[in-house]
Formats: structure tokens, sequence, C-alpha cells
């Protein structure tokens, strides 16, 4: 939805003047990491997250390849240093290595990319790792090819996204994280399998809560397998050792005593991690979200296309972060699902 931004003060409360170089929101959280959409659309149709027959928006809706160049700057110009480029399914945007050259020219500090791997080979990955990028996450929400098909609806072998995994790992793209969405009776008997398959693959496997972004709008709070539950079904076959996490980390990390693998949970609907958020997204439309489960957004593609000064984009985004909410409440009676699903949004 397009609509007026309030009027915005020139510094959050308790934090330091706002200058040119940094982003904080009206909570006193500062931005680092922007999350960039480069398609809504995807070749798998993850139960979870898109259904069989979802519309795409309109291709003259997307920006263009400048048009994401030109946010990279304008971001990090006001002090994001991290940049992960998502969809839907980034590797069937045509001028995905151009984008990922350019923005790694431009000097972002963390660069990566989240895929499914269903067509990631290893000229790829070595293209991507030539041209700048840094590190890959992979979703894979199953170990076992008979449900394969039936939580991704596609029929992409699970041997060939495996083989992607070591892929990007060997050729340098790591830490590489692999991230797997638990849902009750769906795949919830496999966490161990996932703490196993971490420690043979030594990359990072991240376990994640179900959470309310479904397309279907099927989401209940007894489909959530707990990050609590996880770990504990887990200890009873591994040892695992905690790490330190960094405040602003989304997930809670643990190491094995014998293996360069790990395992995290990110409990988004149990633990939520809101207070530390220093994420903003920006949609393949360039729409700017600034929180993942909130409907406020406001378009900044307008502006892109009539070329509007870097001024007037950096005080778009600065406003459009400050209106940044405090937090979502998924596990509270009251919260209200977002209507848009998280590959509309953009991981």
């Amino acid at each position: 939805m397009n609509v007026s931004l309030p009027m915005i003060i020139d510094a959050p409360p308790s934090s330091p003047v706002q200058s040119k170089n940094s982003l904080f929101d009206s909570h006193g959280r500062q931005i680092h990491d922007l999350r960039l959409s480069v398609t809504d659309r995807c070749n798998f149709r993850c139960v979870y997250c898109m259904e069989p027959d979802v519309k795409y928006m309109p291709k003259q809706q997307l920006l263009s390849l400048d048009e994401y160049i030109k946010i990279v700057e304008i971001a990090m110009s006001l002090g994001i240093t991290k940049l992960r480029i998502t969809g839907g399914e980034p590797t069937l945007y045509p001028k995905l290595l151009e984008l990922i050259t350019a923005v790694s020219a431009i000097g972002i500090v963390d660069l990566a990319l989240t895929t499914n791997g269903s067509t990631l080979n290893r000229t790829m990955a070595e293209q991507w790792k030539n041209a700048g990028l840094h590190r890959v996450t992979v979703s894979l929400d199953t170990l076992r090819p008979s449900r394969k098909d039936a939580i991704t609806r596609s029929h992409t072998t699970l041997k060939d996204v495996i083989a992607a995994i070591d892929t990007v790992r060997d050729v340098g793209l790591t830490p590489v994280k692999v991230n797997a969405v638990i849902l009750r009776g769906v795949n919830d008997d496999e966490v161990s399998d996932f703490a196993q398959f971490a420690k043979d693959h030594e990359i990072d496997m991240r376990l994640i809560e179900f959470m309310a972004l479904d397309a279907g709008k099927k989401w209940n709070r007894t489909d959530v397998v707990s990050a609590k539950e996880m770990l504990e079904r887990i200890e009873q076959e591994h040892t695992l050792l905690k790490e330190k996490d960094s405040t602003s980390s989304t997930s809670m990390n643990y190491r094995f005593p014998n293996s360069n693998g790990r395992i995290g949970f990110i409990a988004s609907v149990t633990q939520s991690f809101c207070g530390a958020c220093d994420r903003l997204r920006i949609m393949a439309d360039g729409t700017v979200r600034p929180c993942l489960f909130s409907d406020d957004e406001w378009s900044m593609r307008s502006l892109l296309r009539e070329k509007a000064s870097d001024d007037a984009l950096r005080q778009f985004i600065t406003n459009a972060v400050w209106a940044k909410s405090a937090g979502h409440g998924m596990d509270e009676s009251g919260f209200i699902r977002p209507e848009k699903t998280m590959s509309h949004i953009g991981g």
C-alpha cells in the first residue's frame, strides 16, 4: 500500500543525533542489515510459503538492475553494511551475476544470497565467488526424498540440493547456512537428522519455527514446534555446546564437540528477537518494509523512476525506518498476521 509517511524528527529518543551515514528507528535500534528481494517468482511451491496458483507481480512493476544498484548505494550511505539478496528464488533473476558484481564493487562489507539450491551448479557458485559474493544460505526442509516433493511441490531431486550445498561450501561461500522450517506432523521427526547433517557436511543448520507467513493462511499455533522442544529432542542424541551469539543474531547457535558443523534455532514465534532487530526489507517492486510482520510499507519505485535526488531517497528510507514497529508478538493472543507472504516480501 502507498500511504503518506508521518513527520519524522531528526533523532530517535535516547540515541545519538542521526547523521547521513546512520539509520535509527524510533525505538533506538540502529539498522545495518538490508534484505533486498529481486523477484517474487519461485520454482518451488513450499507448503509454508506459496500456494500452487500463486499470482506474481507484473514484471513492469519490478525494479531494474540500475534501480536495485541505486538502492544499495543509498542504503550503504546510510550505514547499511550487510546485504542479503533474496526472492522468491533469486537465481531466477536473469541479471543476478551483474547485480552481485555491481554491489560488491560498491564495497558492501557482507554480501550474501538465499536460494533453494535447485538450479545451483559449480560454475554458478564460482562466478558468484569471483564476483564478490561472500556467503550462501540454502533452504532444505527435509532429508527424505519421499517428502521433498510433498513439501516443495516440485520435482527437483533432493540429491541435487544437497550437492549444491556441498558445492557452495567447497568454493568458499562460507559459512554455508541451511534453513529448515519445522512443521509439526510434517518434518519435526527429522530434527536430529538435521543435526547429524550439519555435522557430516560441516555447515550451519538452522531450524526455524513455523511462522504466520503462509499464503494459504492456514498457520496455527499448534503447528509450531518450539526451539526449546527441538533442542531437547536433539540433545537426546547429540552433545551440543552453546555459543555466544551477537546481540543482533536471529538464531541461538550451538556447536558440536568434534565437528565444524553448527546447529541453530530461529525462535521467531516463541522467543522473538525484535528488541535487537537491525534489519530492513525492500521488495522487488521497490516497496520498503521495515518489519517482516507488519503491514506498514511504502513504495519508493516512483521516486526511483522519476530520478529523485540521492538526498530524497535517503530521507525516504530514513523516514520508513523511523516508523519500524517495536515487535510483532506472534505468540500473543492479539497478534494480527501480515497479509503478504515471505516469497512476496523477501526473506
